[in-house]
């Protein structure tokens, strides 16, 4: 019998070809995500490792703790006493203390040179040889002195600096320049992931970033044979409780640990969008057996005649789908590998570098690709083969399908009416529970979508039958024809309309849910911004500093401007967000809708509270509120004005900013508003920018940049979403491919016929082309309208937190959706149209 699979794999190559390629595709995804997370876990470890080269003992502080009563407990960060005495202890080579945080560069057009999270600033930290561990210089020296710092090799490039040039550098405050004295390369990962790296002298930073005289982390070498772990229990007693000192190896440990926790995150993601293209993939392996079997039935029936039992055919047919398997995993993972190859490629090529390292393909890569191609085309195949053993030895005597019965149809449908009235069920169930109803949503639509491709072959027949005389009408024979044929065999267009249904309901969810939350956030600064400007750190990287605004308030031509200084209340036993913000100028630059009581309260250090929050906590004005302000202290607050919810622009709690910024050591300043003379402007704009220096670290933008940045995050992640879900559409446009050629093969005779009695070659084009358009846009259209449901119980579920929430239906997306799936059909019918229009009339006329 494994003869005989074998046999008819090489006999039906050319139809088990699709197959073969939806299999390989899936293993293809599977193999190249796991090869590339192991590549990259592998390189960025080695990375982390050599970073540790030469590290005895690391030491890290966490600084000051703050008492109940708001007074700080300890050190800044570890003393320049505390380094010398680690310095003398015996086994010590060298110490090398670090202070850091951020710093931009800004290229000759003045943009951000690097990735804003990655861009860092550090210290010098020249050791007993003179050299820096975290900086090998190719040119020139490590800064000596203030005004003097030292770049990494990849920004000097990018910004054009050679050694003596004068660079503008700018941190959270205002831009500075200064002299390039150094260039250098280094293993830093936040440099390899696209960042950049300024040094300074170290009384520079110190000052900068923390306090002089103090250092965030040291890092200790040791002498030749000196122990790490002696050192270790040498140097925790002299460094007090608000530090931690681990051994270099220690640490490079839990960094692979951490990065391979990243990588799996990462891979797991990519994994279920290749779970979604297997599953569609499920679907095309079915189809073709089945009809694969349907069209064997005489030769089956002979096999049993002559002796062959039921499990030994059944057998068979399991051992082809096996070795289709075997066959299609070992493409898949070669494929794969070139996949990985591809993704580290594209990786580099967008700014985020990967470390050089070999290609690792793991044992476990390989058994997972060969087992998930052997898996699911076995699994795909199992029904079609069970199917095969209750073929009776009498039917060789025919060439009839065996029909399903009606039995069988009867439980399917009500398998599919229960499976679909629970999934709905659970899914409603799942808009009534708020922000926790999202994973009950979710299982409600996997439920759902179980019970759609159950209910398909039923749906298909009213459906179809719908659209049947607007087909006859307009195109006359050839598509009254399609019409027939594509309800013919119910099961077979369900199947084949499924897996484009369940890649379009995924597509159309998210289309939905990603617009609807873009125009959400577009009313909110259309209605809510008055502001011509926000100015911010460039990709949100920390806060600003206070002289921001001060400059600010100072420039010409800016009328307004108030920070939104982000502070915190304690009220009760739980500290609540506040902002703080300037009462005279508020007004002026949101929109903030006041229901009680008067924003002018702020100015005389009372506090507005929102409406939700007013109402969850029985707040009136005239309450008063006891608080605990950020540094300790405590205090009582009126409540001066109760607002409608501002969730995005403002806290519930509002103040005044000069009562956040007196009880903040260092205040939070993440945006500041603004509004100019002559309204948004290139005038105004750049007015704005000269007050600032021309610092390439500060977004200015205005109401519209914000709606595009909003929006170009949602349609960013829209595209990924789309990109990874292609593989499925891809396996579903294979799908229809595959059902329309082994149709044409299966109806050879009767297209022969059709040709005898004078419907001519185009014709016959028209009925397959329109056959696979109908099914196309079947499964289009229920996809979409499945989409555009649970995009509307999704969106219930986070409707309280997104301001404006209001479900938009996108028409222009859908549309498309359904012209592409039109589109896919007439693609996808090209070859078998061509084939059924090229059959010899008489020779199909005679096949059985």
């Amino acid at each position: 019998m494994f003869r005989t699979a074998l046999r008819n794999i090489l006999a039906h190559k050319a139809r088990l070809m699709m197959t073969v390629l939806a299999v390989t595709l899936g293993v293809a995804f599977v193999s190249g995500t796991l090869v590339f997370s192991d590549t990259v876990a592998k390189a960025l470890s080695g990375q982390s490792a050599k970073s540790y080269d030469g590290v005895a003992v690391a030491v890290n502080s966490y600084g000051q703790t703050r008492n109940e009563d708001g007074s700080k407990e300890g050190e800044p960060g570890i003393s320049q006493q505390t380094l010398d005495k680690i310095k003398a202890l015996d086994g010590v080579e060298s110490v090398a203390g670090r202070v850091s945080g951020f710093a931009g560069v800004g290229d000759e057009n003045g943009k951000l040179i690097g990735s804003g999270w990655a861009n860092r600033g550090s210290n010098h930290a020249p050791v007993k040889n003179g050299e820096d561990p975290q900086a090998d210089f190719v040119q020139g020296t490590g800064p000596a002195g203030a005004g003097q710092i030292a770049l990494d090799k990849e920004t000097a490039a990018k910004g054009g600096y050679e050694v003596g040039d004068k660079v503008r550098v700018a941190t959270n405050g205002p831009v500075k320049e200064y002299a390039l004295t150094g260039v250098f390369t280094t293993e830093d990962g936040q440099v390899n992931a696209g960042g950049s790296l300024v040094l300074f002298d170290t009384p520079t930073a110190q000052a900068l970033y923390l306090k002089p005289g103090y250092y965030s982390d040291l890092t200790v070498a040791a002498v030749k044979g000196a122990s790490a772990d002696t050192l270790l229990s040498r140097i925790k007693p002299l460094i007090g409780e608000n530090a931690e000192a681990r051994t270099g190896a220690a640490l490079a440990a839990e960094q692979a640990k951490a990065i391979e926790r990243e990588m799996s995150t990462f891979s797991t993601m990519l994994l279920i969008f290749a779970g979604i293209s297997l599953f569609v993939g499920i679907f095309l392996i079915y189809n073709t057996f089945t009809m694969l079997v349907a069209q064997r039935t005489k030769e089956l029936a002979l096999l049993r005649a002559v002796g062959a039992k039921r499990g030994q055919v059944m057998r068979s047919v399991l051992a082809e789908a096996g070795l289709i398997g075997v066959i299609s995993a070992t493409i898949g993972l070669v494929a794969g590998t070139g996949l990985a190859i591809a993704m580290r490629s594209a990786m580099n090529s967008f700014g985020a570098k990967i470390p050089a390292g070999d290609l690792v393909i793991a044992p476990g890569t390989i058994v997972t690709g060969v087992v998930i191609g052997v898996v699911v085309t076995t699994l795909a195949a199992l029904i079609p083969a069970w199917r095969t053993g209750r073929i009776p030895p009498v039917a060789a005597m025919g060439s009839a399908h065996l029909p399903a019965t009606a039995k069988s149809l009867v439980l399917r449908n009500v398998i599919g009416s229960v499976l679909g009235l629970l999934g709905i069920g659970v899914v409603l169930l799942g808009t009534t529970q708020g922000g926790d109803g999202k994973y009950v949503v979710a299982a409600g639509g996997f439920l759902l979508m179980l019970g759609l491709i159950v209910l398909l072959p039923l749906l298909s027949r009213p459906v179809i039958a719908a659209i049947r005389p607007v087909l006859e009408k307009v195109f006359g024979v050839p598509g009254k024809l399609a019409a027939q044929n594509a309800v013919r065999n119910p099961r077979r267009t369900a199947v084949t309309a499924a897996s484009l249904a369940i890649g379009l309901t995924l597509v159309t969810a998210m289309s939905v849910f990603g617009v609807t939350v873009g125009k959400a956030v577009d009313r909110m600064s259309t209605d809510k911004l008055k502001a011509d400007y926000k100015v911010a750190m460039a990709m949100g990287v920390g806060g600003l500093d206070k002289s921001v605004t001060e400059t600010l308030a100072k420039a010409p031509g800016i009328t307004a401007v108030s920070p939104q200084t982000a502070t915190a209340l304690k009220i009760g036993d739980r500290y609540q967000a506040a902002s703080g913000v300037n009462p005279a100028t508020i007004g002026d630059l949101l929109n903030v809708e006041v229901t009680s009581g008067s924003l002018a309260s702020l100015g005389r250090g009372e506090v507005a509270v929102a409406e939700k929050t007013a109402k969850s906590r029985g707040l009136n004005v005239g309450s008063v509120l006891d608080v605990t302000f950020e540094d300790g202290k405590k205090g009582k607050l009126k409540v001066g004005a109760i607002y409608e919810d501002l969730e995005g622009l403002l806290s519930p709690f509002v103040i005044d900013d000069r009562i956040a910024q007196a009880h903040a050591e260092t205040p939070y300043i993440p945006e500041v508003f603004v509004n100019t003379e002559g309204g948004e402007s290139k005038a105004s704009e750049k007015a704005v920018l000269d007050a600032l220096g021309n610092n390439p670290a500060i977004d200015i933008m205005t109401r519209q940049d914000m709606r595009n940045e909003m929006g170009g995050m949602i349609n960013t992640a829209l595209n990924i979403m789309y990109g990874l879900l292609g593989m499925a559409l891809i396996i579903s446009v294979l799908g229809v491919v595959n059902t329309l050629a082994m149709s044409v093969f299966e109806r050879t005779q009767e297209i022969g016929m059709l040709r005898a009695v004078g419907l001519d070659r185009g014709r016959v084009k028209n009925m397959i082309r329109l056959e696979s358009v109908v099914i196309s846009l079947f499964g289009a259209v229920l996809g979409v309208v499945c989409g555009v449901f649970l995009a509307w119980a999704g969106g219930t579920t986070i409707a309280k937190s997104i301001p404006n929430y209001a479900l938009v239906l996108p028409w222009d997306r859908i549309g498309l959706f359904l012209a592409l799936a039109a589109l896919v059909g007439v693609l996808a019918a090209m070859w078998p149209a061509r084939s059924a229009a090229r059959l010899n009339m008489l020779a199909a006329i005679k096949t059985e």
